[in-house]
């Protein structure tokens, strides 16, 4: 038994120093028990007075579902000159994530 839970050690030890969980993509920061950040992308002509945002969710990294596009968030916030664009990171235990695009613009 005591070997067992050696070995699932060692297991344990070596995947978390694989770097898997260190990059996930451009600007995208993961952090394994919680991750909640905002990163600014772009940013374009035009005033900031209106703002839309656009979801996608993730669910225990097996479902993921959502329209987290630009053209979304324009369409929810009625914008159609785009000012600038943020994306809002959320997730919680790899249980639940979120990626919001969030435009501002007039």
């Amino acid at each position: 038994m005591k070997r067992v839970l050696m070995v699932l050690a060692a297991a344990a030890g070596l995947t978390m120093l694989s770097g898997c969980a260190g990059y996930a993509g451009p600007g995208i920061v993961p952090g394994g028990i919680y991750s909640g950040y905002t990163l600014g992308s772009s940013a374009g002509t035009g005033a900031g007075a209106k703002t839309g945002e656009a979801c996608a969710i993730s669910i225990l990294g097996i479902v993921a579902i959502g329209d987290g596009s630009i053209d979304a968030a324009k369409s929810n916030g009625g914008v159609s000159q785009v000012a600038a664009v943020d994306h809002k990171v959320f997730s919680i235990l790899g249980i639940y994530g979120s990626v919001c695009t969030v435009v501002h613009g007039s």
